[in-house]
């Protein structure tokens, strides 16, 4: 009997512990389950709304990265409801749903309706705001992205509305400002109607496709202010603005016609906004990250003379001056009763003195110069708005030319790498910066301009008298100099001459010797006799190659290190000048991707530079010819890219001298035992002081090929030329071709020509070389491409500088714009149609300098 007891309790303790483990096991589940489904609803309300989910007050939607929040929220001083997104918090809305449709209460939800589209519901479930696209799938989903952007997406992913194309006042980077000229569409922004109504104002944003598209904050249906032309860089009357390709606006077209104004911010950790207030001013407003609160930069208005057209016709304001209203010179204002009592809006349109330009003609249409008329500059001024024409020049001569000859021509503007804007209506809202602007030519009767005939002979005599005063001081001043030297018993130093040597040296070369002199004491000096044991005498088998200015050649000195000395041929035409010029920019330059200057020497007419010897010679021959070209795989080829590319962005923006090269091509990019790429060949390079950003030159070096038009045709030269060769090197080395190994072609007459043509047939991968192709890396291949389509168009200012190119090769930039027309592709080999007596002009060295006629 005890036995029996003991062993059914034993079994009712086991009994219980498993009932006890069971209701454990449910109890887990059960407590999975729910944290289950608490996950899938958090999961869903991330960044991501389905049909089956509804979003409702005060629930909330968050991008990816948590900077931007979908959500329920009242404006200030407001009890109303509206959904909307805003960036970090709800003070920073950027975007407003039922913006003109309020919830009266707290009961509202958010959700994709059974027909496809977003909606907002009331507390009866009555749609009272809806994104309105028809022939939506039931199956779509919604998505905050981490741009600011609300999309709504159908089963396949493709966007069929987003809030991007739906603004409210608010721009964000990356949204786009549009308006299509065929068909009149516009995306816009529209103001709030007050702090604490987002319900559509007075004031609306847009960009119009006049002759120059300028921006305008109309108030109703009238114009409020405006921005001034878009000169390709900047909007002219903003002298506050800064744009470049990579950090600013950008204004473009689109196929069908479509303009729009977009911008990005490149620094990531400062958000920026661009928001159009409640009382119409467009400001620029920046988040701080550390003080986690916004400050607000540039505003489109900041005094009454921002109001368009506050002075009238032919009047100009200034803040500066007391009224702030005054005629331009030779006007009057129509009514001055109005204009004493500072009602200045019917302006000046009536002219002191009439235009002599029909009367002063001639029989045969030459226009008198007694009686011409001219123009009064004025400076940094916001040039009128209603630009009648635009003309691309790139001098100001013609641009006035052009408009002296046109009677109904009343002003005209130059904008340098721009071009010629002219007016012939009513001149309207014109204002005087204090800095920055344009110039603005207004045409007067001759009686009325401020330089008189007496003036100008004044000017004369004082202009004459400073050029001589200049001229003495700087003939006598070398003289005192020389003088000065002599008595320090300074001698030897990079340069000493025996007096007959000196006697033999022009006087240019002995100038430039005597300015640059201390540039040289830091250097290694070489002797004549130390290089020539090095190379064996200048051997030819320790022939490395022939450069424009004479031949390499390998040395070994005596303590076993390699180098490649330069040796400049007396007959290759580069004098003291560029051998002085070459080693004072190189010896300056620190950076892994430009060749390094050991030394140099100077003894007669010897001229050396001795370099780090590179083992792999030139990028030429590696890329043109078998069998070296074929060990560069892609890998290779984008290391080589981005080195070349990174050693000009080095040169251009952060070395301590700022440079361009105007000789970039593969026979100048030497490649060390890693293959890693080097610029060489400075001797044509230019130092560019102070804040000049391009220069003229009436000596055009460089190699055909490779130089930009308007350096190769009109001598300007800027970091876009080299950009420009820079495009033609990355295409050589992507092709593996030579852009003058297409002279014989019929379909183009060089490598950018043969480019144009596949990228225009959408068969641009032809022209990858079959050493490279590999379907694994064609993505990025064709970026590359796409890449050296920008850096060699037509334009300028169309070219991207090579900050944005190293970040468009790294793919920080990652929506690159469609390339423009390359230079050249038109016109046929100038140098195959000329004549032999032609030729010989044209190549004469006092009128251009290259430093080879094929590409090397």
């Amino acid at each position: 009997m005890l036995v029996r007891h003991r062993t059914y309790n034993k079994k009712l303790r086991t009994h219980i512990s498993t009932t006890m483990v069971f209701i454990r096991h449910i109890s887990l589940l059960s407590t999975l389950i729910t944290f289950y489904c608490l996950c899938l609803d958090c999961g869903i309300a991330i960044n991501t709304i389905t049909s089956s989910h509804y979003m409702n007050d005060p629930e909330t939607l968050s991008s990816n990265d948590g900077k931007f929040t979908l959500g329920f929220f009242s404006p200030q001083n407001s009890s109303n409801r509206y959904v909307g997104i805003w960036h970090m918090s709800e003070s920073t809305v950027v975007w407003v749903a039922n913006r003109n449709q309020p919830l009266r209460d707290s009961s509202g939800s958010f959700a994709i309706y059974e027909d496809g589209n977003l909606v907002v519901l009331n507390a009866t479930k009555k749609v009272i705001w809806s994104t309105n696209v028809s022939n939506v799938a039931t199956n779509s989903t919604c998505q905050l992205l981490d741009s600011g952007n609300l999309v709504l997406m159908d089963g396949t992913g493709n966007k069929v509305w987003e809030s991007f194309k739906n603004p409210t006042d608010t721009l964000l980077p990356n949204m786009k400002i549009t308006n299509n000229k065929n068909t009149g569409a516009k995306v816009q922004l529209t103001s709030w109607k007050s702090p604490s109504d987002p319900s559509t104002g007075s004031f609306s944003l847009s960009i119009e496709p006049l002759n120059i598209p300028e921006g305008f904050i109309w108030k109703e249906n009238r114009t409020y202010w405006r921005s001034g032309p878009w000169t390709g860089q900047v909007f002219a009357g903003i002298p506050q603005m800064n744009s470049t390709y990579l950090n600013g606006y950008r204004l473009d077209f689109e196929e069908d016609g479509t303009m729009y104004l977009t911008y990005s911010y490149s620094n990531e950790s400062n958000m920026v906004v661009s928001v159009l207030d409640w009382q119409g001013k467009y400001e620029q407003r920046f988040w701080d990250d550390e003080k986690k609160e916004w400050t607000v930069g540039w505003k489109s208005q900041t005094s009454e003379c921002d109001i368009y057209g506050i002075c009238g016709p032919f009047g100009s304001c200034s803040v500066e001056t007391s009224p702030i209203c005054t005629c331009l010179k030779g006007f009057e204002p129509s009514n001055i009763e109005e204009w004493n009592r500072q009602n200045w809006t019917s302006g000046c349109v009536t002219r002191r003195t009439a235009l002599q330009c029909e009367s002063a003609k001639t029989q045969n249409g030459s226009v008198s110069s007694k009686e011409d008329d001219g123009f009064e500059r004025l400076k940094m001024m916001k040039v009128p708005g209603a630009v009648s024409d635009f003309t691309w020049f790139k001098e100001e001569n013609p641009c006035r030319s052009q408009c002296i000859e046109n009677c109904t021509c009343i002003a005209y503007s130059f904008v340098e790498g721009f071009g010629c804007m002219t007016w012939s209506d009513n001149l309207m809202d014109i204002q005087r910066f204090s800095s920055g602007g344009s110039d603005l030519n207004i045409r007067l009767a001759n009686s009325e301009l401020s330089i008189n005939d007496e003036e100008k002979d004044a000017r004369t005599i004082i202009i004459t008298i400073t050029v001589i005063v200049g001229t003495i001081i700087i003939v006598t001043c070398p003289y005192f100099l020389w003088r000065h030297l002599a008595r320090k018993g300074k001698k030897g130093g990079f340069f000493h001459f025996n007096r007959k040597e000196e006697l033999a040296t022009n006087s240019s070369e002995r100038k430039i010797r005597e300015e640059q002199e201390d540039e040289f004491q830091e250097l290694l000096l070489f002797e004549t006799d130390k290089l020539a044991v090095a190379t064996n005498n200048f051997d030819p088998s320790n022939k490395l190659g022939q450069g424009g200015f004479g031949p390499v050649y390998k040395g070994k000195l005596k303590d076993g290190q390699e180098i490649a000395v330069k040796r400049l041929s007396r007959s290759s035409g580069q004098g003291l000048e560029e051998f002085m010029n070459e080693v004072v920019v190189i010896s300056k330059l620190q950076h892994r991707n430009l060749v390094r200057l050991l030394g140099c020497c100077k003894e007669g007419d010897e001229k050396m530079l001795i370099y780090e010897y590179m083992l792999n010679k030139s990028l030429d021959k590696f890329i043109f010819g078998p069998p070296e070209h074929k060990f560069l795989h892609w890998g290779k080829r984008f290391s080589i890219i981005e080195g070349i590319a990174r050693g000009l962005l080095y040169l251009h923006r952060d070395s301590r001298l700022r440079i361009i090269h105007r000789d970039l091509k593969a026979s100048n990019i030497l490649l060390d035992a890693e293959l890693n790429p080097k610029i060489s060949d400075f001797g044509l390079a230019r130092i560019f002081g102070g804040r000049g950003d391009e220069a003229n030159t009436l000596r055009v070096v460089g190699t055909y090929g490779y130089m930009a038009p308007e350096y190769a045709m009109g001598g300007l030269f800027s970091e876009k030329s080299d950009v420009f060769s820079f495009g033609v090197l990355l295409l050589e080395i992507v092709s593996g071709r030579k852009n003058s190994s297409f002279y014989d072609n019929e379909e183009a007459q060089s490598l950018l020509g043969f480019a144009w043509n596949l990228w225009n047939k959408d068969n641009i991968e032809s022209i990858i070389d079959q050493g490279t192709c590999d379907p694994v890396n064609e993505k990025d291949i064709l970026r590359c491409i796409h890449i050296g389509l920008l850096c060699v168009q037509e334009s300028a200012r169309n070219r991207p500088n090579m900050a944005t190119v190293v970040s468009m090769l790294n793919s920080e930039i990652v929506n690159i714009p469609p390339p423009r027309q390359p230079a050249f592709i038109e016109s046929q080999n100038v140098l195959n149609s000329l004549s032999s007596e032609e030729c010989h002009v044209l190549c004469s060295n006092n009128i251009v300098t290259i430093t080879n006629m094929q590409g090397r």
